[in-house]
């Protein structure tokens, strides 16, 4: 089995995912979803987190140009960059989602220079809007942004057009097509509410 089909089936089994399609969750958004992601659940589990730093290692591994530094997202990316920065052997800075209001005001934690390529590391990618905020911010120091890695993706059409728009590549680990691609497999979905899933999706 791949590493991103075992994830996929990680993060249902640990509930960091959860796929309901008869009683929707509602977002912080007010959006009513059959799904719901808090992969910051995955820090509770070792050999998950590891296979999520693998994972993202292989995507390194395959990039043309590689990163000289890894930047986690604020705050649930920061954990994951870490160990992938570990890993790689890498220096490490993160993000904050705006200047912090005290002290120096940074943005930014830990050194980044002009000129160097980065990385960046998310947990979740739903509109793209935290992310591509992230990077931008990064680019203004006069960082080169590479892409963002995230570990899962609702897969929504705003994300894709906000990266586009913006030029800045992303890839995920695992993603909503293929979580329930996972539960149809395995017996916990039928093929009718698969095509509902997909087209409330689709529909945002």
């Amino acid at each position: 089995m791949a590493l991103k089909d075992e994830l996929a089936r990680d993060l249902l089994e640990i509930k960091a995912v959860q796929i309901n399609p008869d009683n929707y969750f509602t977002w912080t958004s007010g959006i009513k979803s059959p799904i719901y992601c808090d992969n910051r659940l995955t820090m509770s589990y070792p050999e998950i987190r590891k296979k999520i730093s693998e994972a993202f290692a292989e995507k390194v591994a395959g990039m043309e140009e590689k990163p000289d530094v890894i930047a986690g997202c604020a705050t649930a990316g920061i954990p994951h960059a870490a160990w992938l920065a570990d890993q790689l052997n890498l220096p490490m800075v993160y993000v904050r989602s705006k200047p912090k209001g005290h002290g120096k005001g940074n943005q930014i934690e830990g050194n980044i220079t002009k000129g160097q390529k980065v990385l960046v590391i998310e947990d979740l990618i739903s509109t793209g809007g935290s992310s591509i905020d992230s990077a931008k911010a990064l680019q203004a120091e006069g960082a080169d942004v590479l892409s963002v890695f995230a570990i899962f993706t609702y897969g929504l059409k705003k994300a894709s057009r906000q990266f586009a728009q913006t030029n800045i590549q992303f890839e995920t680990i695992t993603n909503f097509d293929e979580l329930v691609e996972a539960l149809v497999e395995d017996g916990k979905l039928t093929t009718n509410e698969k095509v509902e899933l997909l087209s409330w999706r689709d529909s945002l």
